[in-house]
């Protein structure tokens, strides 16, 4: 019995000895002796009165950075009450996962407020095909793609993300050419047509002069572009992207306009880098061990940011408004560029409310009647107003002048002048007029122009409102003549930009052109598959090219204000959020006036410039001979520093 009790004490001793030295070298391999014997010494000359709060501070500061471990997609609701996707992004954070935080992005998708219930059905049944096809992707891919990437990873991230998009378009590619091989293969092949006789001359009208020549046939319209396909689900890439850069900040600890300010500024490094810094004396004044940084380490941080120019949607007067009115689907305000945001949505805010109490009591403003404009019609009705999707009331106009001298005898009212403390801007959503049947856009009801007189009735309008500095989507995409006759004509005096007209982001980042239809400024909006890269990269495109960026939110947006930090660390020219009703909209202002705060808590707020108007190509010859002129110097251009108003306008500003 003893001989066999001391066999089991020895093995006992050995194995227990095996033991201690593994815990031995496992500890020494992750340096645990000598990190702890720093924390416990660093420790005793801080004294803190909370002990092991200190010390669970300090090791967490050592526990591995976080990864992603899951991604979650959500079918939610947007602010009109339709189906969106939010995305949850969750990480492991010292062997736990947990809920870093989540997004929702709005869908591409336009509202259409008249339309029937059968083109409003097929449409909603779209929106859910999108929505429930980039949840699956999410839940079921997606996740899996990302396990174990940091979300400071974000380079790393979007291009797992735009080789898993590729991967999807092939497979859609592919699928539609089966489909089209199998129809091909059962539809029989159908007997050869005679073509049809052509058309007879036209009969002469009654009363017509013998020997009168009859007038040329205008130019025939140019049909639409094919519509630019969507890949049913692609609102994924979009949203996990924002997620992932979201999720990033949050723990960093730092805003999400900050993380973006720095993609933009190529000052990020595109993979997790951590660097740690090591005391070799004990200090009583900070601990005396190394740790990560969790965060994306900044090579050197911007030391101005700008809050983009507002562009506020008062009115709209758009094809859906009840009166004659097409041509202004959003009548916007541009505060002085000199002002604060917050000190401009006040000025606005008053607007606003002026507004709504003059169309509860005075009928419509009479406008100068002028060929091309009114025509002197007849039996205008009383301004009546709603609250549109787009965040402004929809007002019953019958000519063009009728909202613009509204908003100018208000101005005059409050004592503000137009041009002077606040710009207009016109959302023309030109491809909405357009009446095919005839050729022409229905600038308003029973008044159509041809895409040369849309030119001209645009030219006539500028100047008589001065004021106005600003025309969106003026045409359609496929009047290109008409967009060069127009840039011409008024871009050295006003911004003309490409809304709808313009391609996609992804697009444009294939094409690397900007310029068609040409304008002064493109508005980007983030949908779809654009991810975070993809805004960096056109932002820096738009800026290269000497164009101006407008940063947009979508027809029907949600709660989510994430935008207005993309907006601020991209440092776009203008950010247009719609009016100053609805709450996912206002939810937008808010954010912007705390980023504004907080810039100007840190000192950090810089002043945007004046408006400027010149024609691009101007500036790209005057930017391509800065550069040829500093390659022959041997030397590389500096990155052009902003410039900031002078003394007496940020006193003013300010005060």
């Amino acid at each position: 019995m003893g001989e066999e009790g001391g066999g089991r004490s020895c093995g006992t001793t050995r194995e227990l000895q095996k033991l201690k030295q593994q815990a031995l070298e496992y500890y020494q391999e992750n340096d645990v002796p000598r990190r702890l014997e720093e924390l416990l010494n660093s420790t005793f000359y801080l004294q803190p009165a909370d002990v092991y709060g200190h010390l669970a501070n300090c090791f967490s500061k050592l526990a591995k950075p976080p990864t992603i471990c899951k991604v979650v997609g959500k079918n939610v609701l947007d602010g009109l009450g339709l189906p969106t996707l939010q995305v949850e992004i969750f990480c492991t954070i010292q062997n736990f996962p947990k809920n870093i935080c989540s997004v929702v992005i709005a869908t591409h998708f336009e509202v259409h407020e008249n339309d029937s219930w059968e083109l409003a059905e097929a449409e909603e049944a779209e929106r859910l095909e999108a929505v429930s096809t980039a949840v699956q992707w999410v839940n079921e891919t997606i996740t899996e793609e990302l396990q174990g990437l940091g979300p400071s990873s974000q380079a790393e991230v979007d291009q797992v993300l735009r080789t898993f998009f590729e991967s999807k378009v092939q497979e859609d590619k592919e699928r539609k050419e089966l489909e089209k091989v199998l129809e091909d293969s059962t539809v029989p092949t159908p007997f050869p047509l005679m073509p049809p006789s052509p058309p007879p001359p036209p009969a002469k009208k009654k009363g017509q002069k013998q020997g009168r020549k009859d007038t040329l046939p205008e130019k025939p319209i140019v049909p639409p572009d094919p519509v630019e396909p969507v890949l049913c689900g692609s609102m994924a890439i979009g949203a996990v992207s924002l997620a992932v850069a979201k999720t990033s900040a949050i723990l960093g600890n730092s805003p999400l306009y900050l993380n973006i300010a720095a993609l933009k500024h190529r000052q990020v490094s595109d993979s997790l880098v951590f660097h740690t810094r090591t005391h070799e004396h004990v200090s009583t004044n900070e601990s005396c061990f190394s740790f990560p940084l969790v965060f994306p380490l900044f090579q050197e941080q911007p030391t101005k940011l700008t809050i983009p120019l507002l562009m506020v949607t008062l009115v709209s007067c758009g094809k859906s408004s009840p009166g004659k009115l097409n041509l202004m689907k959003e009548v916007i305000c541009i505060p002085h560029h000199g002002l604060t945001a917050k000190q401009g949505m006040a000025m606005l805010l008053e607007i606003q409310k002026h507004i709504n109490r003059t169309i509860e009591v005075l009928p419509p403003l009479k406008a100068e009647t002028k060929k091309g404009h009114n025509g002197g019609k007849k039996g205008q009705q009383q301004i009546t107003g709603k609250l549109s999707h787009l965040g402004c009331l929809t007002i019953s106009y019958d000519t063009i002048e009728q909202p613009l001298l509204l908003i100018q005898g208000i101005c005059a009212n409050l004592g503000l002048e137009m041009g002077t403390n606040l710009h207009l801007a016109i959302d023309c959503a030109a491809h909405e007029l357009m009446d095919y049947s005839r050729g022409k856009y229905e600038v308003m009801m029973g008044t159509h122009k041809s895409a040369a007189e849309m030119v001209d009735l645009y030219v006539d309008l500028i100047n008589k409102f001065p004021s106005i500095i600003a025309l969106i989507d003026p045409l359609r995409k496929e009047d290109s003549e008409q967009w060069d006759s127009i840039y011409n004509a008024l871009g050295s005096r006003c911004y003309i930009i490409a809304g709808t007209a313009s391609k996609s982001i992804s697009k444009l980042l294939e094409d690397g052109n900007i310029s068609i239809p040409k304008s002064s400024g493109l508005i980007i909006k983030h949908t779809n598959q654009t991810t975070m890269s993809d805004l960096v990269e056109i932002t820096n495109l738009i800026d290269r090219k000497k164009h101006v960026t407008v940063f947009g939110s979508t027809e029907g947006e949600s709660s989510d204000d994430s935008l207005v930090d993309l907006a601020v660390g991209l440092g776009v020219r203008f950010i247009k959020l719609g009016g100053l009703s609805r709450g996912e909209r206002v939810s937008k202002y808010n954010r912007l006036l705390t980023i504004e705060e907080e810039l100007v808590q840190n000192g950090r707020l810089g002043f945007n410039e004046e408006h400027s108007f010149y024609l691009n190509e101007e500036a790209e010859k005057a930017t391509e001979a800065l550069e040829a002129a500093a390659a022959l110097a041997g030397e590389l251009p500096e990155a052009p520093q902003p410039i900031f108003p002078t003394e007496v306008v940020e006193e003013s500003a300010r005060t």
